[in-house]
């Protein structure tokens, strides 16, 4: 199985932005954490971070055709982006939306996502183990239907 995880604009500052809501471990914490569960897992994992939406629009019509599920933390995106939406759509690849923080209990417009309509779940408030929680879904759920 192969899992395309992809974050959104400011991930890559993790560890410096904000560390009260996101906490103080960096990106580089995050991608190690997800590339180690995946090795465990016996899966492939691929993880893209960009802080441009059409990049992110890119990446997911790219991956259609090579990879079996997609976690995404579309992070500022996530409340703003039809062309995410939109792409997510067209490529029919089971998507889980991740959040670090738990986005209902911050500002109104978090609360607000584009995306998770077209997501088979939703994860936040859960820190860098909702993309642990994340990978597991999609293996349980898609990974025999391979």
């Amino acid at each position: 199985m192969k899992i395309l995880v992809i974050n959104g604009p400011n991930l890559n500052m993790l560890g410096i932005r904000e560390p009260d809501i996101y906490g103080g471990k960096t990106y580089s914490d995050l991608c190690d954490m997800i590339n180690e569960h995946s090795i465990k897992s016996g899966i492939e994992t691929e993880i893209y971070q960009s802080n441009h939406e059409g990049a992110i629009v890119d990446k997911i019509q790219d991956a259609y055709g090579k990879f079996d599920g997609i976690v995404i933390n579309p992070a500022a995106y996530t409340h703003t982006s039809v062309a995410i939406l939109d792409a997510l759509k067209a490529v029919s690849i089971p998507t889980v939306e991740v959040h670090i923080s738990d986005v209902d209990k911050r500002e109104n417009f978090r609360k607000i996502s584009f995306i998770r309509p077209i997501c088979k779940k939703s994860i936040f408030g859960k820190g860098f183990n909702g993309y642990i929680d994340a990978v597991d879904y999609l293996i349980e759920n898609y990974g025999d239907n391979l």
